[in-house]
């Protein structure tokens, strides 16, 4: 279903765009604001000559500018990471456009150590008995860990990246043994290094509810999690979500 907004009356400081202009400040083709504006990832309305307009106000908004934060071109569209690509190999949920807009915006990605988020992937681990967990961030190219136990790489390429399944609903992802599960059992870190057969994930949001990436943990054996320990990881996501929030 097309997304529309109400037409505001005219402000000089929130000018209308058509489809042109606001692929010329987002950086991005003509063809590809038409689709954002389509799905409703840009909020849009038609004229009655059936003409896509948008408020610059919403431009701003899917690009994150005035935040201060990195991962933006310098003329002000998004870095070609957080630009998601017309036929992606990896599952993405129908906001993705929005959702890498905000994670721009967050600066998270690339961002050095803190303290909050280690302490909760600790807890993760201990509460589980998982040897691994993560805090991932998922950009177009890669999933970047903002804290990790147990896994030695601070990155891996998206379309590996099991949470990409995670996020695309709120109740996540579990997978008991990937060598059992067809998504998976070809995937390079269930075949080699870390050789991942369980993953437990739940998705980390922004105060706008944007799924950023994940808080999971991982076993290199099948297993499961009981009732308790699913309950404990929820509630370590929600204070990630809390984190986020006051990281902005």
């Amino acid at each position: 279903m097309t997304a529309t907004t109400r037409r505001r009356p005219s402000a000089p400081d929130d000018p209308v765009f058509t489809t042109r202009d606001a692929a010329h400040h987002l950086g991005v083709s003509v063809s590809t604001a038409q689709l954002w504006m389509e799905q409703g990832t840009l909020a849009s309305w038609k004229t009655p000559g059936g003409h896509r307009r948008c408020r610059l106000s919403e431009v701003e908004r899917l690009q994150g500018i005035g935040a201060g934060k990195a991962a933006r071109r310098p003329e002000g569209g998004l870095d070609a990471e957080y630009l998601s690509p017309a036929a992606p190999a990896y599952p993405v949920p129908q906001t993705e456009q929005r959702r890498l807009a905000a994670l721009a915006h967050s600066g998270l990605v690339d961002s050095p150590p803190d303290h909050a988020f280690d302490r909760i992937t600790w807890l993760a681990a201990q509460i589980t008995g998982c040897p691994m967990a993560l805090v991932s961030l998922l950009t177009t190219k890669r999933q970047w860990f903002k804290s990790r136990i147990g896994i030695a790489a601070a990155e891996t390429p998206r379309e590996h990246a099991f949470c990409s399944h995670a996020i695309l609903g709120s109740d996540g992802l579990v997978v008991t043994d990937a060598r059992e599960d067809s998504r998976f059992s070809a995937n390079p870190l269930v075949l080699g290094e870390p050789h991942i057969r369980f993953y437990a994930g739940l998705p980390v949001s922004d105060p706008e509810g944007n799924r950023l990436g994940t808080l999971c943990v991982l076993d290199s054996r099948p297993r499961s999690l009981t009732v308790d320990q699913l309950r404990a990881l929820r509630e370590l996501t929600d204070i990630v979500t809390a984190e986020i929030a006051r990281a902005k």
